[in-house]
């Protein structure tokens, strides 16, 4: 290297002798990759840039009143439950997840509200279904023609679904298989992407597990797209 025969011919001229100069030059040496090795890791730090974006995907989330929307979705926002207010309109949440943000649009559930939903279905590509699994036969019969109704809606019934049985912590609660049969979601929902999970607010672990099931699915109706 150059800075290796400066040495030596300094060396000469001085009268010094090479091995001197030579350790010198050898700590020249190492202070240099000292020197090469912090800017590498400067570069790492610095050059490594953001991390991959999130996939976002808008989803609706319908159900009767009463059948816990509001708290299931505050719950997985991490917002307290005393602030809980029963939506008559429609609210709109941003749910982080690991893998992907929901941006979740619920609307009320209210005999005066639910005709109006399919107002709000367009540009969805998921939909959430929260039915009360320990209702009355009555409300359980309305949940189940407004289920019947969305999976046949035209914006609606390619999409992926996830139906949450809730309030599974109550004793009145209806199992997942007997909410499978009452609901007759095999027949119906034959050749459809739809996910059928049991949730309550004490169990979050199994609610977050269920979100993760749709993410799935939203992410394979992605790559189908892609592939078309």
């Amino acid at each position: 290297k150059s800075y290796l025969n400066l040495a030596v011919v300094a060396g000469i001229e001085e009268g010094g002798g090479f091995k001197n100069h030579r350790r010198g030059n050898y700590e020249f040496e190492e202070e240099d990759k000292e020197n090469d090795s912090d800017h590498q890791c400067f570069r790492a730090l610095c050059c490594k840039g953001p991390p991959p974006a999130r996939p976002e995907y808008d989803l609706v989330c319908i159900g009767l009143t009463g059948s816990g929307k509001t708290s299931l979705l505050s719950k997985l926002c991490s917002e307290s439950p005393d602030n809980v207010v029963s939506t008559t309109g429609f609210s709109i949440k941003a749910v982080p997840f690991q893998n992907a943000i929901l941006n979740i649009k619920e609307l009320g559930g209210a005999d005066n509200i639910r005709k109006y939903w399919s107002r709000y279905y367009q540009g969805s590509q998921g939909v959430i279904f929260v039915l009360d699994s320990a209702s009355s036969e009555d409300d359980l019969e309305t949940a189940r023609n407004e289920l019947h109704s969305a999976l046949q809606h035209p914006q609606l019934c390619t999409l992926p679904f996830l139906i949450l049985a809730n309030h599974q912590d109550k004793p009145a609660a209806r199992s997942v298989q007997e909410v499978k049969k009452y609901f007759e979601l095999e027949p119906l929902a034959r050749g459809k992407r739809w996910i059928l999970q049991p949730c309550s607010l004490d169990d979050m672990e199994a609610l977050k597990d269920s979100f993760s099931q749709l993410i799935n699915l939203l992410e394979e109706k992605d790559h189908e797209a892609v592939r078309m």
